[in-house]
C-alpha cells in the first residue's frame, strides 16, 4: 500500500474524506457532489476546507462564487475529461507486488521513450505491459512515459496537460498505470515519467478564475502565462507532485520538461528545492533528468539532477546524418564532428560560446562532468514530430549512416535514449497530434501551416494536427518489424551490457583527426571515428570491442577497451 499525504485535493479516509482547494479569489466556495452540495469552510489564506464520508470512486466538483463549476486542480482522476468532475480515489486500495524490486543504478540505464496513445493498436497501458518482455530482450533497462497529466480530448503529446495529478483516462485508470509500472519493475525495468511543469496547457485549466496568483506577468513563455514559483502555495504544488508520482505510483525517476522556461525569483531555486526533497527520500536509487535549452550546468553534479537530455549531441549527429542545416542546425553544420566529438567528451557542444543561430552565448562549463550526466539520442519526440511530415532518421539517412551513429552512441558512456520503434527500424512518421475543438482547434492547425509556411511544397500537405487519420499514422505497426535493424540494435546493446554497465567513466578527452574524424577516449576506452565520405590518412589499429571496418574507411567506427 503506497499513499502520497498532500496538503491539497481530496485526501480519502474511511472516517471522512477531507476536500482542500487554495481560492484566494473566491469568496465562497462549495463541494459538490452527486447527491448534495456543502460549503466548505474558508481557513484563511486562500484555503477551503471540507469534510464528508463518501467512497472511492464519488464524482464532485467544486463551484466558485455560486458560478462556475471546476474540477479539482489535485485530482487524482478525470473518468469524463479535464473539464468533467474529478473522482475520489483511494491510493491504498491497490495491493503492490513487485516481485523484491529494489530499482536500478544509472550506468546500467538505456532509455526507451514512449507515447502511451500511439505506442501499441489499443493505445492503453496494457498495451505497454504486452511488449515489456520484447522490450527486456532488446536490451533496454528503462521506460520513459511521455506526459500523462489529463489534458483536453481524446489524443494529445502530454505537453498541454492541465491537471498534474491526473493520468489521463485516455490510456486506463490510476491502478492500470499501477499495474504497468509493477509489471515493468517485475521484468526489471526502471519507469520514468515526463513531467511538465512550466506551463499549463490551453483548455480546461481554471487556476486564474479562482487562484490567478498562481501566474505571474514578470517573466513570458512561449505557451502563455508565467507560473510565479516564488509563491509558497505554487511551490508546494509542484514539489508535491513530484513525490506523488514517485511514491504513489512508485516511478524510477522523472524527466523534466523544458526546464528552461521555468523562471523562478526565489533565492533558492525550485529546482533545487524539488531535487533535494526527492533526492532525501533515500529509499532506492531515484534518477532525475533535466531538458534546459540553456544548458546550465550547474543543475547537475552529486546531490542535484543526474542527467540531461543533450540536445548538442543530437543536433550533431542530426547533421552528420541528413546534411540539413535549417534552424538551429546552422548552429552545427561548420563543423559537425567537431561538435559531436566534443558532445560525447565534455557533454556539451556550447559551453559559453556564441551560437550562430541564437547569435547569443549559450550553455555553461561542463568538461568536469562525467558522460553520465548526458543523455545521448539520435531521435526523440520533439525532434521528429516538430518536422513538417514526422520523418525518422531511417527516412532522412543511408544505412552505413544510421549504423556507424547508431554504434557510437549505444557505446558511448552517457547512457543512450531511443524513441519507440526506432530499434526496428520503424519507417512511420510520428506526427504532431491532438483533439482541441471550436476556435482553439482552428488556431492550432492553422499555427502549424504557418510554422512551415516558408516551405512553399508544403502549405497545402501539412498533416492535419486534429485528424483522426494523422494520428493513426503514428501508431506502431508492430508485424512491420526489420529484424535487421532489430538485431543490430540488440548486439550493440548486449555488448554495451557487458563491457560498460558497472564501469565508472571520468570526463573524456577529444582530438581531430580529421575535418570528419575524431578519437575520443575515457581512460582505457578508446573511440575512433570517421563520418566522412573521404579515406583517412591514418594508421590507426581497428577497434578490439567493436568496428564495422579500418579506420581510414569512410564511415568506419572503432571502440576499443583491453580487458
Amino acid at each position: 500500500m503506497t499513499a502520497h499525504a498532500m496538503p491539497f485535493g481530496a485526501e480519502f479516509r474511511p472516517k471522512g474524506t477531507r476536500f482542500r482547494l487554495w481560492a484566494p479569489r473566491a469568496k465562497r466556495v462549495i463541494l459538490c457532489l452527486p447527491t448534495e452540495e456543502l460549503p466548505m469552510e474558508d481557513r484563511a489564506d486562500g484555503w477551503f476546507e471540507a469534510t464528508q464520508t463518501v467512497k472511492p470512486g464519488t464524482l464532485y466538483r467544486y463551484r466558485i462564487d455560486g458560478g462556475t463549476l471546476v474540477p479539482d486542480p489535485a485530482s487524482r482522476f478525470q473518468p469524463q475529461d479535464c473539464e468533467g468532475p474529478s473522482e475520489v480515489i483511494d491510493p491504498s486500495a491497490f495491493r503492490w507486488d513487485e516481485g523484491g524490486w529494489k530499482g536500478r543504478p544509472w550506468n546500467e540505464a538505456v532509455i526507451y521513450e514512449l507515447h502511451v496513445g500511439s505506442f501499441s493498436p489499443s493505445g492503453s497501458y496494457q498495451g505497454i505491459v504486452e511488449k515489456l518482455e520484447q522490450l527486456k530482450d532488446t536490451g533496454i533497462t528503462a521506460i520513459e512515459l511521455m506526459p500523462l497529466a489529463d489534458f483536453a480530448g481524446r489524443r494529445n503529446w502530454g505537453y498541454d496537460g492541465v491537471l498534474p495529478y491526473a493520468p489521463d483516462s485516455a490510456y486506463g485508470r490510476p491502478e492500470d498505470l499501477k499495474a504497468l509500472v509493477q509489471a515493468a519493475h517485475r521484468a526489471g525495468l526502471m519507469v520514468f515519467l515526463d513531467v511538465v511543469y512550466n506551463h499549463f496547457g490551453p483548455k480546461g485549466n481554471y487556476l486564474s478564475l479562482y487562484a490567478p496568483q498562481f501566474f505571474t506577468d514578470r517573466h513570458k513563455t512561449p505557451w502563455g502565462a508565467a507560473i510565479d514559483f516564488s509563491r509558497k502555495e505554487v511551490r508546494e504544488y509542484f514539489v508535491h507532485n513530484a513525490l506523488y508520482w514517485l511514491e504513489e505510483y512508485r516511478f524510477d525517476g522523472l524527466r523534466f520538461d523544458a526546464v528552461h522556461a521555468i523562471f523562478d525569483d526565489s533565492p533558492r531555486h525550485v529546482l533545487l528545492e524539488l531535487s533535494e526533497k526527492i533526492l532525501s527520500l533515500e529509499k532506492r536509487p531515484i534518477h532525475l533528468i533535466l531538458e534546459n535549452d540553456a544548458n546550465q550546468a550547474r543543475f547537475l553534479g552529486k546531490r542535484r539532477f543526474t542527467a540531461q537530455w543533450n540536445d548538442d549531441s543530437h543536433h550533431a549527429y542530426h547533421v552528420l546524418a541528413t546534411g540539413e542545416s535549417d534552424g538551429y542546425y546552422a548552429a552545427y553544420a561548420d563543423a559537425p564532428a567537431k561538435h559531436l566529438a566534443r558532445c560525447i567528451a565534455e557533454g556539451f557542444a556550447y559551453q559559453g560560446e556564441v551560437s550562430p543561430f541564437s547569435k547569443e552565448k549559450r550553455g555553461e562549463p561542463s568538461a568536469h562532468l562525467r558522460p553520465s550526466a548526458f543523455v545521448d539520442f539520435l531521435q526523440n519526440h520533439d525532434q521528429i514530430g516538430n518536422r513538417a511530415f514526422g520523418e525518422r532518421l531511417i527516412s532522412l539517412s543511408e544505412d552505413r549512416k544510421l549504423k556507424a551513429l547508431t554504434a557510437i552512441f549505444l557505446l558511448a558512456p552517457s547512457p543512450p535514449m531511443l524513441f519507440m520503434g526506432e530499434e526496428w527500424g520503424c519507417r512511420q512518421p510520428f506526427l504532431f497530434f491532438c483533439d482541441f475543438s471550436g476556435e482553439l482547434g482552428e488556431a492550432v492547425r492553422k499555427g502549424r501551416r504557418e510554422e512551415f509556411k516558408r516551405f512553399a511544397s508544403f502549405s497545402s500537405e501539412i498533416p492535419d494536427p486534429l485528424a483522426d487519420e494523422t494520428f493513426r499514422r503514428c501508431v506502431l505497426r508492430w508485424e512491420d518489424v526489420d529484424e535487421r535493424w532489430l538485431q543490430f540494435y540488440r548486439s550493440l546493446l548486449a555488448l554495451r551490457q557487458r563491457t560498460i554497465w558497472g564501469k565508472e567513466f571520468g570526463p573524456g578527452r577529444y582530438r581531430m583527426l580529421g575535418e570528419r574524424a575524431f578519437e575520443v577516449s575515457w581512460g582505457t576506452l578508446r573511440l575512433v571515428a570517421n563520418l566522412g565520405n573521404e579515406k583517412l590518412a591514418t594508421t590507426e589499429a581497428a577497434g578490439t570491442l567493436w568496428s564495422n571496418g579500418a579506420p581510414s574507411e569512410p564511415w568506419s567506427v572503432n571502440w576499443s577497451l583491453p580487458a
